[in-house]
């Protein structure tokens, strides 16, 4: 299954790459970009909107991973809480095991 997994995820990277060349050839046209504090040089469109969608990938990919994080750490603080609290009610039910038969040995004779 992971084999599939990897060849579907080559293919759609392949596609995604044909896909951005075409639209290179398509939109040569030059260009310059003003960023109202900077104003850069001539560049093919193609070539500003790929860099805006490759910087909203990265950005995008940073603030998933920034939750990914926080999640992580909050299952971990709930797994310690958790572990602790098991290990309480064990003790406690070993605790009620050991006066319940001190109870019954008292209780005979």
């Amino acid at each position: 299954m992971k084999l599939l997994n990897r060849w579907l995820a080559y293919f759609v990277i392949l596609i995604v790459l044909i896909i951005g060349v075409f639209f290179s050839f398509q939109n040569d046209a030059q260009v310059p970009l003003d960023l109202l504090v900077i104003q850069l040089s001539e560049q093919r469109v193609s070539l500003w909107i790929l860099l805006a969608f490759a910087v909203g990938g990265i950005i995008g990919m940073l603030i998933s991973s920034l939750t990914v994080v926080r999640l992580r750490s909050r299952s971990l603080r709930l797994q310690r809480k958790l572990d602790k609290q098991n290990k309480e009610l064990n003790a406690l039910r070993t605790a009620d095991m050991r006066s319940s038969g001190a109870m019954t040995q008292l209780s005979k004779k």
